[in-house]
């Protein structure tokens, strides 16, 4: 029972220390800091290093959508032909049942040997593989996977940046320190971010949300006009389903982005005056755009029962998958979800593998 509370308590003294810290562990998940597993979240968070520093962040130049291009070019230097703009009907399958490429929604068939999903465990089997070619418990254990999500993203525009009351703006407007840091917000207590879950399991976006606030532009000034700024807002807790089936319609939308502005004014006065425009994205939003299961960035809960052997499912956690030739390289496979790929790099040397007894 790795809870988080109990390690933070064995540590640090300091709560609004504990509940900063704390954020890493319920970061993307329908949990609270005393939720059982907790503890193996925040590791997960901290476990890798960036340019040999330890458990360091950065911001990727140009948006992370760069980091996306990058990828892409190294590919394309390699011969890989790539076409986002081409959305996937279904896996081919031989009459052994063997992957043999990928139908596309215009009709276009592409014939491989070896087929790679990214997309989710729910998308890659329940919905790109007739379910009579799957075990039926395998199809069971991806039905049953906890997609549960508490995230709502917000992206905001604003004409100046943000001045904290805790570290008031110098008088030329220029960028502190803190800016170019994460910043978080209704974290003095870990009892703050356990009251704001507890009111997501009932099915009510949190009234005190937890926010964590960067300002990217700060850093890279090329992604906004001289003088403004853009703020990436993650906020939590959010229910992927509202209480009695309400829907996650504009009201709904507006009012939880306004309870987030209205709790950042409170930390910096002056913010809500200075947003030029805002883009809210609830857990409905990040699954219709996204292809997020109920909106979890990780594809699946981080809990140890959906981790290590058991990711995506008991028996299918090395890469391969219950059709021959097809593999799982998303964050649905191990070892979940982060920015470090290697749920695709374990999956490539899978595949290569293979590839060379065809």
């Amino acid at each position: 029972r790795s809870l988080l509370g109990q390690i933070l308590d064995q540590w640090f003294e300091s709560e609004p220390l504990k509940a900063t810290l704390a954020t890493d562990a319920v970061i993307g998940a329908m949990a609270s800091p005393h939720t059982p597993g907790s503890g193996y979240v925040l590791l997960h968070h901290v476990m890798g290093e960036l340019e040999g520093q330890r458990g360091a962040w950065g911001y990727v130049a140009g948006g992370m959508g760069a980091l996306s291009q990058a990828i892409a070019c190294a590919a394309a230097a390699r011969g890989a032909h790539i076409f986002p703009e081409k959305a996937v009907r279904h896996v081919l399958l031989g009459r052994d049942g063997q992957a043999q490429g990928i139908a596309l929604q215009d009709g276009t068939e592409v014939r491989s040997k070896l087929v790679l999903s990214n997309a989710s465990p729910q998308i890659t089997f329940l919905e790109f593989i007739p379910q009579e070619q799957l075990p039926k418990d395998f199809v069971q254990q991806i039905r049953q996977i906890d997609t549960r999500s508490s995230v709502t993203k917000i992206n905001v525009a604003v004409d100046r940046l943000p001045s904290f009351l805790a570290a008031p703006n110098a008088r030329d407007g220029q960028p502190l320190p803190h800016h170019q840091c994460s910043i978080h917000l209704n974290c003095e207590g870990t009892h703050l971010l356990h009251q704001a879950f507890t009111e997501a399991t009932n099915g009510h976006p949190s009234s005190r949300p937890m926010i964590e606030l960067c300002i990217p532009s700060v850093l890279d000034p090329g992604l906004a006009p001289q003088g403004c700024h853009v703020v990436s807002l993650f906020t939590q807790y959010t229910p992927s389903v509202l209480a009695d089936g309400q829907p996650w319609d504009e009201q709904a939308r507006n009012a939880y982005a306004d309870t987030v502005f209205d709790w950042i004014e409170a930390y910096a006065p002056g913010f809500k005056a200075s947003v030029i425009g805002r883009d809210i994205l609830t857990p409905s939003d990040l699954e219709r755009i996204f292809g997020l299961p109920s909106g979890n960035i990780f594809h699946g809960g981080m809990s140890l029962d959906q981790l290590y052997f058991a990711r995506p499912a008991p028996f299918y956690s090395g890469y391969r998958s219950p059709v021959p030739g097809l593999y799982l390289c998303g964050s649905g496979a191990h070892p979940g979800g982060g920015v470090m790929g290697a749920a695709g790099r374990n999956a490539a040397r899978v595949a290569l593998e293979d590839f060379r007894h065809l």
